[in-house]
């Protein structure tokens, strides 16, 4: 999978290479589809939810630009395979999924894995995770209809945040976020992606 459709994509990062050899997809997959594991598609987890191809996770974990000392916030928990990925890098993840079942789920696989090093919570990825911040980097696994201000405000001056942006009718596109010393904020449209929508609060604010 590394060597056929990552690698030979163009994600170049060591570190994220090395990831995705040691998070085996096939443990966040359901029993079901697990002889999919390993294939380049996004593959259903339950809720209307999905699993990312591999491709995307290795994109946007690159694209993080993660260190070893590094905090990261995910918003969208899901299966739990981008936060186990992440937790093969850095320091600490803290990801946030809204729906309880999923959740719960994947809190389970991750904890047991990645004790102390992830932390799970059931809740509106919406507005981050406040005890947490500031965060050294933030991924978002769900598309946003606009860059979500909560999230902007928790990364840390010098982070990155990579975020798709569009709704389910419309065009998506990846979008990677840097905050800059001061403040500054500074977007790069990376390529067009399909996302299942973000829920919860992203939905009540007003469409321009």
């Amino acid at each position: 999978m590394v060597k056929r459709q990552i690698a030979a994509r163009g994600i170049k990062d060591k570190n994220v290479l090395a990831a995705m050899r040691k998070a085996p997809r096939h443990e966040y997959v359901p029993k079901e589809l697990r002889r999919d594991a390993y294939s380049d598609w996004p593959l259903p987890i339950g809720y209307g939810q999905t699993i990312s191809q591999p491709y995307i996770v290795a994109l946007m974990t690159e694209l993080l630009k993660p260190k070893k000392t590094d905090r990261i916030l995910e918003i969208g928990t899901g299966s739990g395979y981008q936060a186990a990925v992440l937790a093969e890098i850095v320091k600490e993840v803290w990801t946030i999924e809204i729906i309880k079942t999923l959740g719960n789920k994947a809190k389970k696989i991750l904890e047991e894995k990645y004790p102390k090093k992830v932390k799970v919570k059931v809740a509106d990825g919406y507005y981050g995770w406040k005890e947490g911040a500031p965060f050294d980097g933030i991924v978002v696994t769900c598309a946003a209809n606009n860059i979500p201000a909560p999230l902007v405000k928790q990364l840390k001056e010098g982070g990155r945040m990579v975020v798709p942006v569009g709704t389910l009718f419309y065009t998506q596109n990846l979008i990677v976020v840097e905050k800059k010393k001061g403040g500054e904020v500074i977007t790069r449209n990376i390529c067009p992606v399909a996302f299942v929508p973000m829920t919860g609060a992203i939905q009540k604010q007003p469409r321009k």
